[in-house]
Parts: structure tokens; sequence; C-alpha cells
């Protein structure tokens, strides 16, 4: 019995070191993000970018010779959930770094913790400015553009049309009136004529537009800033089509022409819509941006969306802080990844210094039928450089200091 006991601690022992042997060996990354419901339109395009570029990495010999392993969370569109695998993730996984979520609140309190348990976090599609904005610290990084970056982007387009008379409309929370707000406060910047008549805020889900419509056609304005996110895209762009409100007045929606949101339509998606998008695999026509978009289509059957880009450029922000870094070290790894800049297939991305949010055109168009495409693409594009719409490092630092 003794001599049994002795071989299965040895066992257990052998066991114990072969794990430990394979933790050092590796830079291990929690992914805490929605695996279940609606938003894995969004999030499973994250995830499989990050793996593509992970296995690309990995089949190279990895990086300074560990190989990258991955671990992921459900957090079921939760904060109170998110917050406990993004616990369990850095207290028993030991990971290196944490990325996720879709869900801001979820982001922001576990940007939070990251910052109590000085473990980096690289957000991949949570769009709150405060993540990166008022809230930003050391240790929270931003792979995507975030509510601010797209008002002030589509602010800059819309003062150089003729357009006077607005009305808001959208989903009635911190998204929609994020949204709805960083457009119109800037477009009142750059064109003092702008008018505002009115607002029209639904809840969260709505898919009788009618009432609303109805009242927005009443008022007669110029042009309609709808604020809608996840479901709500598709919804109003539905509602849109079936009443005929895209031809009576045009309207504008952050990734209405986003691949998300017009590819479960087919073909009766509305004509006409103006929208922005940060990735479009049909644009810029580059070889760069073919190739990524020839190689996600390849390996998942599908088109690249936009959070494809955003997992895919993580992975290869994390491959080359901690080549950059020259070892594993949380540290050393944020220092190496401040004012960092990258290729990608939509031209050069900087992680910038002061605010770790990251640097990437935004795209502004408006969607049309495509004889090649089963669905509506953006037509009349227009290429907004990161560093022409962005927040200054100066109204960052003030937002900081409040």
């Amino acid at each position: 019995m003794k001599t049994r006991s002795l071989a299965l601690a040895g066992f257990v022992l052998v066991v114990f070191l072969a794990a430990s042997a394979q933790a050092a060996d590796t830079i291990k990354v929690g992914l805490v993000d929605t695996y279940t419901g609606p938003a894995t339109a969004f999030t499973n395009d994250v995830l499989d970018g990050f793996k593509l570029a992970v296995e690309k990495i990995n089949a190279k010999g990895g990086v300074l010779g560990r190989k990258i392993a991955y671990i992921t969370r459900d957090d079921k569109f939760k904060p109170d959930i998110g917050l406990t695998m993004a616990k369990e993730l850095i207290l028993k996984e030991n990971v290196d770094l944490l990325m996720g979520t879709i869900n801001s609140a979820t982001a922001l309190a576990v940007s939070d913790l990251c910052r109590k348990e000085k473990v980096p976090f690289l957000v991949t599609f949570s769009k709150s400015d405060k993540i990166t904005g008022e809230k930003g610290h050391r240790y929270v990084f931003s792979m995507n553009e975030n509510t601010e970056m797209a008002g002030r982007a589509t602010a800059r387009v819309l003062a150089k049309k003729p357009f006077v008379k607005y009305w808001i409309a959208g989903d009635d929370y911190e998204y929609g009136h994020a949204i709805a707000n960083g457009v119109f406060d800037h477009l009142k910047k750059l064109n003092p004529k702008a008018q505002l008549l009115g607002q029209s805020w639904w809840k969260v889900g709505e898919t009788d537009f009618t009432p609303y419509i109805t009242q927005i056609l009443a008022a007669k304005p110029d042009f309609v800033i709808v604020a809608t996110g996840g479901a709500g895209m598709v919804n109003f762009q539905k509602a849109a089509q079936s009443t005929g409100f895209n031809k009576r007045v045009p309207f504008y929606q952050h990734t209405g022409i986003e691949l998300s949101t017009l590819a479960p339509q087919g073909q009766n998606a509305p004509e006409g819509v103006y929208g922005t998008a940060n990735y479009l695999f049909y644009y810029p026509n580059t070889k760069q941006n073919q190739a990524f978009a020839d190689e996600f289509r390849k390996a998942y059957n599908r088109y690249p969306k936009s959070g494809a880009l955003y997992g895919y450029m993580a992975a290869q922000f994390i491959a080359k802080s901690y080549e950059k870094a020259g070892k594993v070290d949380k540290e050393k790894f944020i220092d190496a990844l401040e004012g960092m800049s990258l290729d990608s297939p939509v031209g050069r991305m900087e992680m910038r210094a002061c605010d770790h949010q990251v640097a990437l055109p935004m795209f502004f168009g408006v969607t049309k039928k495509s004889p090649k495409q089963e669905f509506l693409v953006a037509s009349d594009i227009l290429s907004i450089p990161g560093k022409d719409y962005m927040p200054t490092c100066e109204e960052i630092r003030k937002a900081r200091a409040k």
C-alpha cells in the first residue's frame, strides 16, 4: 500500500511539473467576451481573427521561444459574470494578459480590476469612450474605435453636406445616446447652422418603429441620426425598407455599411443609408486587405467583418510588443506597446501612447446594391485617417483630470 501511495504521489508530481513547464513555455491570453446570443455576430469574428493570427505566429515558432495560448470565457453579456470570469483568469489561470469584451459595462469593470491587479487588458469591441478617456489608465488599451471617435468622424463628413434640420432617434441606452451626442455635438461646432428639431428614443430590442417613423416624417427633417446598436441596426433598416423611410429622408447609422448589418438582410437592405465602419473586406482595394480577406474566408468560409480586424491586429500587437520587450513581463509589455505602429489590412495602425487608444482609419459610405455580392455594399467611400478624428492627447488629459 505504501509503495502504491508513493507511486501515486510521484505521478501527481510529474503531472504538476509537466503542467508548470507547459505554462512557462507559453504566453497565456485570457479572452472574456460574449459567446452566446445575438452578440456573437460580432464577437465570433474577433475570436476567429485572433485565432487566425495566433496560428500563424505559433507556426513560425511563437514569440521569444513561446507559443501563444488562449483561454475563453463566456460573460453572457452580463457584467457581473464577466468580472467573475476575469478574476478567475487572473487569479487561477495566471494569464499574462486579458482581452474582451463587447459589453462596455463589463469592459469598464474588468478594466478597473486589471488596474488593481496590474494586468494588461486589450479591449476588442466595447465602444464606450470612457475606457481610454476619463477612466483610462496604464493597464487598459483599446483595439477599436469608440463612440467619441465615430461621432467626430461622422460630423466631419456631414458638416460638408447641405443638411440643416436634423432629428436624432435611437436605442435608449448609453451607446445610443453616446453615438448621437458624439455626432451632433461635433457637427454643431463644425456647422453652426445645424438645427436639432427633436429626438425619438425607444427601448433596446424594439421592432415596431412605425410610430417613431411617423413622428420623424411629420417633423420634416433634412437628415436623421439613427443611433442604434447590435440587433437594432438591422431591425431599423428593415423598418426603413418596408415603410420607404429611406426614400423620403436620408439617415445615418454607425456601422450601417458594415457587413454585420448588411449580410443578414441580403438584397432586402435599404439603399442610400449613410454609415461608418473601420473595416470593409473590399476596401481599400489593396493586396494586403485582399490577402487578409482571402485568408479569413478560406479558414472560416465567410468574409471578415470589423471584429476580425480587431482580433487579428490584437494578436499582432501582442506578439510584437513581447518581442520588443525581450521578455514576458507585464510592465515591459506595456512600455513596448505604447506608441507602437504596425501595418494592417487597412493601413498603418498606431497604439497611441497618451491614452492607449488605437488610431485607425474610419470609412464613410452609402449603401447600394452590388452585382458582385448577395448583400449591399458601401459606395462613395471616404477614408478618414485616425489622426483627423481622434480626441487630442490634451483633451484626454483634461478628461482624466476631472
